[in-house]
């Protein structure tokens, strides 16, 4: 591995993923895609990219084309609240069109708008991954509890949309890696509001859990391809 991205780069886990391949010996450049300027250093170059405009992505894309191609993408962008500061909601009395379209675009369209750039970018010849961090709420398989409508069904989204990836890649791009991740409860403005009744031990802090997401991006090869995985490697039903 050369060359990497992480889009929502200024993100808790964004920012901690940089860090963590800032720190590899065997990461030569990481590209930190965020809305807001990253600091720069010797491997860093930081590209100014809200994930939801689509032009934004495709002039990244075309930098990455020019500077250096990834073999390693990541997006690590999503929201868990509203826009208008309001959790996720509860029961089905609660669903607002506007509000459910804005979890879609940012926790499904917006990483389909990156593979959509980015994927072309991949090598053929060697192994490359494209990773999205979903969530374990997002398995359908998995749910025991209901409500976090949208949140639940955008990342179930995301994860389908990582699934057809897969395949369709698989007929190029032989060793290529597309894979959902959740990387567990990370202690971020994201999860704060939801931390209070959590089990001692169950919050990681951003730094852990992008050293183990990279751990779990190490172990995979291409018939790991299309699947959901949790920090700790264990597969995740869709």
């Amino acid at each position: 591995m050369t060359c990497a991205c992480v889009f929502g780069a200024g993100g808790g886990i964004g920012s901690a993923l940089v860090s963590a391949l800032d720190a590899r010996g065997d990461v030569e450049r990481i590209y930190a895609a965020s809305r807001n300027p990253v600091a720069a250093s010797d491997k860093i170059v930081p590209l100014i990219c809200d994930v939801t405009e689509e032009s934004a992505i495709a002039e990244a894309a075309r930098l990455m084309e020019r500077e250096g191609r990834p073999d390693l993408v990541i997006v690590a962008s999503g929201a868990l609240d509203f826009a208008d500061g309001t959790g996720p909601e509860r029961s089905y009395r609660k669903l607002d069109q506007a509000r459910m379209a804005q979890l879609f675009a940012l926790n499904a369209i917006a990483p389909a708008m990156v593979a959509r750039h980015v994927l072309p970018l991949l090598p053929r010849d060697r192994r490359s991954v494209f990773a999205a961090l979903s969530a374990r709420v997002g398995s359908i398989g998995d749910n025991r509890l209901g409500g976090w409508h949208s949140y639940r069904a955008s990342k179930a989204a995301l994860n389908m949309l990582i699934r057809n990836f897969a395949i369709e890649l698989r007929r190029t791009h032989s060793e290529s890696v597309i894979v959902s991740l959740h990387p567990g409860t990370v202690d971020t403005p994201l999860s704060r509001p939801y931390q209070r009744n959590l089990p001692d031990g169950q919050v990681t802090g951003a730094a852990q859990a992008a050293q183990s997401l990279l751990s779990v991006i190490d172990g995979l090869g291409s018939a790991d391809s299309g699947g959901f995985f949790a920090w700790d490697g264990q597969p995740i039903p869709f």
